[in-house]
């Protein structure tokens, strides 16, 4: 086994993981909880190839629909419903999930976990003789997954928050919907090779960056102020305020 590229194949993860625990500056989570979320994101590789598996076989469309199905079925659901298992068995109940905040770290931590061991198949196993895979998983995938986890932890966080039970269910379904969906289109633009879709691509990246890291900030800037002074002791409530 290439040493080297073993090394590019987890470096990115392991770095954005260590970006994320330190962005959470004010109430850090547990580091034995973190890894063990951040491996149960890696251990959970092996039952997603089983379920891609599974629903590989009911595409039994052509073209576009074809693309749409692997992209938005087999790897938006099968990877982000089981990545949120993750967090939901890990984190979720834990005294230690008790800011919103929190539901991003979990989940981009499960997510980067995923993304590292989907990486080292990628790079040392499949592609090893291509040497602009790393990079380009470095810069994008890699990412990318990290920015569905921050989506997803998002939503999850309103969900736990949320004393509505109507609305908890809401945001609990859209927590898996959103970051599926982000993920789908992101998949979809590439394996399409249209090339007005990867006109897009660019700019939808940019997007994904945007729309998410001002999710990141909103709940940065809350934690802050429930870690501090400046908490009024009213950042929570029944009306489930917080959803953009």
């Amino acid at each position: 086994m290439n040493i080297n590229l073993v090394m590019t194949a987890i470096t990115p993860g392991i770095a954005l993981a260590i970006m994320i625990y330190l962005i959470d500056r004010y109430d850090r989570e547990p580091i034995w909880l973190l890894i063990k979320t951040f491996l149960g994101g890696a251990l959970v590789v092996i039952p997603t190839i089983f379920l891609q598996t599974f629903l590989s076989a009911f595409n039994v469309f052509s073209g576009l629909l074809g693309i749409a199905y692997i992209s938005f079925v087999i790897a938006g659901f099968s990877e982000e419903f089981l990545k949120r298992i993750v967090v939901m068995k890990v984190a979720f109940n834990h005294p230690s999930f008790d800011e919103r905040l929190d539901g991003i770290v979990y989940c981009v931590i499960a997510s980067l976990g995923f993304a590292t061991i989907e990486n080292i198949m990628y790079v040392v196993f499949r592609y090893p003789e291509v040497a602009h895979v790393g990079l380009f998983r470095a810069i994008l995938s890699v990412p990318a997954h990290m920015l569905f986890g921050i989506t997803m932890g998002y939503y999850l966080s309103l969900a736990k928050f949320c004393f509505d039970d109507k609305t908890k269910l809401r945001f609990y379904r859209k927590s898996l919907v959103m970051p599926m969906m982000l993920h789908g289109t992101f998949n979809f633009i590439l394996l399409s090779e249209d090339g007005f879709l990867i006109l897009i691509f660019i700019p939808y990246v940019i997007y994904l960056w945007k729309v998410n890291l001002r999710k990141l900030k909103k709940y940065y800037k809350e934690s802050k102020m429930i870690n501090t002074s400046l908490y009024d002791g009213e950042m929570y409530g029944t009306d489930c305020r917080g959803e953009d």
